[in-house]
């Protein structure tokens, strides 16, 4: 399937709401780190998802994974 619109692609909208939704799954693999907030922004251009953790001394954390599709090269 060929991409018709990049801003946002809706591949990139789909890829933001795995990572919303495998939460609890992504945080298995963060040693000693518990999410406790996810904050979706799926209408900018490149989508993001921003976590806000806590490591186990009570300190907060974030992280911003910003979703970018390269064009199609067809």
């Amino acid at each position: 399937m060929k991409t018709t619109s990049y801003n946002p692609s809706s591949l990139e909208v789909d890829f933001a709401n795995a990572l919303t939704i495998l939460q609890k799954d992504i945080e298995k693999h963060l040693q000693n780190n518990q999410i406790t907030h996810i904050e979706p922004n799926l209408t900018r251009d490149n989508p993001m998802v921003k976590f806000s953790l806590v490591d186990k001394d009570g300190d907060p954390h974030e992280i911003v994974v910003r979703i970018v599709q390269i064009p199609d090269k067809f």
